[in-house]
């Protein structure tokens, strides 16, 4: 199996981590509202419930990014962090209290910390104009988990029955359920992923070789001895081949010749530059919004609209398609437009939604068929921007930041955005009566990083220095092109 054909497994890997990430979240928070209710929990505990599992993300991304960075492998931590989702969901299915249930969710949670490794390795693994196409794939992986949860939803309401000691009913067996699935990807990913070369390293040896064998013909006289060594490069190289050519290969900057990743790096020259704080703050308030608006659907739809589960779950379904159909179509777009761009229209979107919210579901009048109307069209709103949002915040982030340390850097940004899903439903959790002032906070921010987005537009791209490299690199005779992208391969 050719490293293209071991790519493509490991992507596939990739998309059903996510997919069970969206699994997890779409069987669980229909049901953990009345979950906690039966267990006495008061409504505060709903926050704390979600916010747990993303306060253990926030800690532990960076760690596994760092991890990565200096390992420049993946496998053994996907394998490693997995086991936390399955104790985290067993946790969750006895359900003793709701301390336990607390605490599920933080192990849990240890686990998602993990996914600044799989962006780390999505980064060294695709090209800068393919990289928000990758990027909305493995998203939509994530929603299209969220689109079939609720289905699971369907037969897992129907559970009601012993396990040995343990009660199996609609509420813990989410818990069981997840358990198994993870347990089941564990053998997937033993089966199905390689930490295969990144791009770089296998685009910079095969240039080498290109470049060598150029300069050969050009220096080798017209009779030469057939005994004459001939002197070329290869994508791995022995140590005395390193050691004879490193003179040659000086020049060249990528994983070859920077076995030390975090050599002259500054976290403070890296991450307070101008366009990655915009980005950052793109991260933290779009994530904010979208988990506080997540916390407060469920209690607005039972008290609005008497959804139960079922009702819940068809909404999320609902919800599911909309999204998936946003990435497919924020692939499609990306490869027309710049990220920046769709930045923008996404930021646009999400005002408007916001807007629309804060008029017509603050003090909902009209009935109840112009109330639940109204309720559609600002989800609806809320949903379409996510996509335009999420992947161009994602791939700008990847471009702006040092390739040699995105595990680190995409553990930063994923800790900006566990932040802001902590913060996000503790802040709509007690205003779930006061949506004036909870969508006027969400108003607010949403105008702030589009009036950053703006003034700092022109920064919001790759640098020039990487874009000249990358165009020196693919430039040359038509001949030379085609070995190169024989041998980088499609993504």
């Amino acid at each position: 199996m050719d490293n293209q054909q071991k790519r493509n497994l490991t992507f596939l890997t990739i998309g059903l981590i996510f997919m069970l990430s969206g699994i997890e979240y779409a069987v669980i928070l229909p049901t953990i509202w009345r979950y906690l209710q039966i267990l006495e929990a008061p409504p505060y505990f709903l926050g704390l419930g979600l916010s747990a599992f993303s306060l253990s993300g926030l800690l532990t991304g960076p760690l596994f990014g760092l991890w990565s960075d200096r390992s420049k492998t993946t496998k053994t931590i996907i394998l490693f962090s997995n086991l936390f989702e399955i104790v985290g969901n067993f946790m969750y299915f006895l359900g003793y209290s709701k301390w336990l249930l607390l605490g599920s969710r933080l192990v849990a949670g240890v686990g998602a910390g993990a996914g600044s490794s799989i962006f780390s390795f999505l980064t060294r693994s695709t090209r800068p104009d393919e990289r928000a196409g990758i990027f909305a794939a493995i998203m939509a992986c994530r929603q299209a988990g969220l689109l079939v949860g609720p289905a699971f939803n369907l037969f897992l309401r129907l559970c009601d029955f012993k396990l040995g000691p343990f009660v199996v009913n609609k509420y813990t067996s989410p818990g069981i359920f997840m358990c198994l699935l993870w347990v089941l990807l564990q053998f997937v990913v033993l089966a199905m992923y390689w930490d295969v070369p990144p791009l770089s390293s296998e685009g910079d040896a095969v240039m080498l070789e290109i470049k060598r064998e150029e300069n050969d013909e050009e220096e080798v006289p017209l009779m030469g001895s057939d005994d004459e060594p001939v002197h070329t490069y290869r994508a791995v190289n022995s140590d005395q081949s390193d050691a004879s050519a490193s003179s040659d290969m000086q020049p060249v900057h990528g994983p070859l010749s920077a076995p030390n990743a975090f050599e002259n790096f500054s976290a403070s020259r890296e991450f307070l530059r101008e366009e990655v704080v915009v980005l950052l703050t793109a991260q933290f308030i779009t994530l904010f919004n979208q988990t506080a608006l997540e916390t407060m659907v469920t209690p607005l739809t039972q008290r609005h609209f008497s959804f139960g589960e079922l009702g819940n779950s068809l909404m999320y379904s609902l919800c599911g398609v909309e999204v998936i159909l946003g990435f497919f179509f924020v692939r499609w777009l990306s490869r027309r437009v710049e990220d920046r761009a769709v930045l923008g229209l996404g930021l646009i979107i999400c005002c408007t939604a916001c807007i629309w919210c804060l008029v017509f579901l603050c003090d909902p009048r009209g009935g109840y068929e112009w109330e639940l109307t109204a309720f559609i069209i600002g989800v609806f709103l809320q949903l379409l921007g996510l996509p335009f949002v999420a992947v161009s915040q994602v791939s700008l982030f990847s471009k702006v930041t040092a390739e040699k340390t995105q595990g680190f850097s995409q553990g930063v940004r994923r800790s900006v955005g566990g932040l802001a899903t902590i913060l996000g439903p503790l802040w709509a959790g007690g205003l779930t009566n006061n949506l004036y002032v909870m969508l006027g906070m969400m108003l607010a921010l949403l105008i702030m990083i589009t009036v950053m987005t703006v003034l700092s537009y022109d920064r919001l791209t790759e640098p020039k220095a990487v874009q000249s490299a990358q165009s020196c690199d693919s430039g040359g005779a038509a001949d030379r092109q085609t070995d190169w992208n024989s041998a980088e391969g499609t993504v």
